[in-house]
């Protein structure tokens, strides 16, 4: 399954509050995002940088891209190595450090899977599919910050 792929949106502001962006607290920093034939997904800046904390922000996405990408990179690594998995679920954490100058950037994120395997006799298989998920995450491998994985994997 080699080849380039290639992925669109729009976004789109609609924070215009009848001044744009007049001024820095005129405007809302609500977006919104849309791929044909997906449900929109509405978006803001985070909570502390004026934003509608009711809206996904770009860091709540970069995280959720993450964890999302490596839960489907690791069913498939555990389908390739015999493992039967019942249940997943992950408590994802990331930190995001601001420079002072305006900018920042993420410095770590932590991915904390909890799998549950249908027999006892996959669970170090399926601990070692976390080593081939992580290498196989498209998303992971195109951030330039630590992803770490705190896995517990028990069976059913």
């Amino acid at each position: 399954m080699n080849g380039v792929h290639h992925y669109r949106l729009q976004a789109t502001w609609t924070g215009d509050r009848g001044t744009g962006t007049s001024g820095y607290r005129d405007y809302s920093r609500d977006v919104t995002l849309s791929i044909e034939g997906k449900p929109d997904l509405l978006g803001s800046s985070d909570r502390p940088f004026r934003g509608d904390r009711s809206r996904w922000n770009p860091e709540d996405m970069l995280l959720g891209a993450l964890s999302q990408c490596h839960l489907l990179s690791y069913l498939h690594a555990c389908v390739r190595a015999g493992v039967v998995v019942v249940a997943y679920h992950d408590e994802a954490s990331g930190t995001m450090v601001e420079d002072g100058a305006g900018a920042g950037r993420f410095t770590e994120v932590v991915l904390r899977p909890r799998v549950v395997v249908a027999e006892e006799s996959m669970i170090a298989r399926a601990e070692d599919a976390h080593l081939l998920a992580h290498e196989w995450c498209f998303i992971a491998n195109s951030v330039n910050f630590p992803v770490r994985h705190d896995a517990v994997v028990t069976a059913r």
